[in-house]
């Protein structure tokens, strides 16, 4: 009988392929290669977070599903944190939806506030996941340029907005520069997005990671921005739990009932186990996080001054969060072919900055925090020797 081949034309293919499995499999076949790829920390969760397990294993219900937005401890202690820490009241006009990390509250968030052909904006360069999250709901991501810092510029977002616009991203300390977004600037997008009747679309997953004096903000503290703002939060970086997957999100009221349809579509609820963790690291609170802070606050040094010997072939804006840098490299070859390179010969991987949006010469992100000093300053004194070599031809 004759069967008719299948033909995949789902949204997916217009979604681009992850790099970080990419690049993983190249330092696998290349034995030694030492990363400064994925953005994770060294550190384990707090061992307050480990015993809350116990909690957890205590009652046979929590093996059932629990609410769709979080489990009533672990909300009541975020409310606690976001007040305190962020200077964000949750009350009648917003809520807290428990999800499994912020990209899982990204796509919440843009299944909840678009239909397809909506435009959401996003800063150059941009976090991958993100604009991956925007395609694959059928939306357009609209691009506007940061500048010679990668520091926002109000006025051409505000030019790129149109009838379509639903959104507008920031993401400060940013993935994947490390600079953090001036608090005019955050005040001015914001003003811009209530304006405009649009939404300040908020990631701060890396809010505890500041350097140099600099402090975070988060808009949401704002008046008059509950409405139209929306906040994303992990505690993937801040307690060593990326593999947990528990972030959250608040948002506007109004938005709840949309979010919750899409968590319950995707998820159904947040693992419970991960909750119950998430709120034994909560409760140990943003000391834990602050005491490795020097450590890697001392590596981003280190690496900062190897780097400064090779000034004429690589440009790094000013930085004061997160745990990146973004090297534009002044060597004449395709981004991803020297990344290759890279791990290849030089043992050492970073990630190719065309992935991140910057299609317009040659970018690469370092990542730093998983690293211990040593083994980073191994790695960089790598990177500048490949690129010092490279660059010879």
């Amino acid at each position: 009988m004759f069967q008719q081949k299948l033909r995949l034309n789902s949204r997916m293919s217009a979604v681009q392929t992850p790099l970080i499995p990419v690049i993983g499999e190249l330092i696998r076949q290349n034995p030694g290669t030492i990363s400064l790829g994925q953005g994770v920390v060294s550190y384990p969760p707090p061992p307050e977070a480990i015993s809350s397990i116990t909690e957890f294993l205590a009652s046979p219900a929590n093996h059932k599903y629990q609410a769709v937005e979080g489990i009533t401890p672990l909300i009541e202690a975020i409310k606690t944190k976001l007040q305190v820490e962020n200077k964000i009241v949750i009350n009648q006009d917003n809520s807290i939806v428990v999800t499994a990390g912020s990209n899982m509250a990204f796509l919440n968030t843009i299944f909840a506030i678009t239909s397809p052909g909506d435009e959401i904006i996003l800063n150059i360069p941009y976090y991958f996941n993100h604009e991956m999250a925007i395609t694959m709901a059928s939306c357009q991501p609209v691009l506007v340029a940061t500048d010679a810092n990668y520091q926002l510029q109000p006025n051409a977002i505000a030019k790129a907005i149109t009838p379509k616009t639903k959104a507008v991203v920031t993401i400060s300390p940013n993935n994947p520069t490390g600079v953090v977004y001036s608090p005019a600037a955050l005040a001015e997008v914001n003003q811009i997005c209530r304006e405009k009747g649009i939404y300040h679309l908020r990631d701060e997953a890396y809010e505890y990671f500041t350097y140099n004096g600099i402090k975070h903000l988060s808009p949401a503290s704002f008046p008059d921005s509950k409405n139209h703002t929306i906040s994303l939060f992990s505690l993937s970086k801040a307690y060593g739990f990326a593999s947990w997957r528990i972030g959250y999100m608040v948002i506007p009221q109004h938005l709840l009932m949309p979010v919750k349809k899409a968590q319950d579509t995707n998820l159904i609820c947040p693992p419970v186990v991960s909750q119950y963790a998430a709120l034994g690291a909560i409760k140990t609170g943003v000391n834990y996080c602050q005491k490795y802070l020097p450590n890697i606050a001392f590596t981003r040094e280190k690496i900062l001054q190897e780097l400064s010997s090779i000034k004429n072939i690589c440009t790094i804006a000013p930085t004061a969060g997160a745990f990146y840098l973004f090297l534009k490299i002044k060597i004449e070859i395709p981004d991803f072919e020297l990344v290759k390179n890279l791990i290849e010969t030089y043992k050492v991987a970073v990630l190719p900055g065309s992935t991140f949006g910057m299609t317009n010469g040659c970018y690469l992100r370092v990542a730093y925090g998983a690293l211990e000093p040593e083994t980073a300053v191994e790695a960089i004194q790598r990177l500048v020797r490949g690129l010092q070599e490279i660059s010879q031809g």
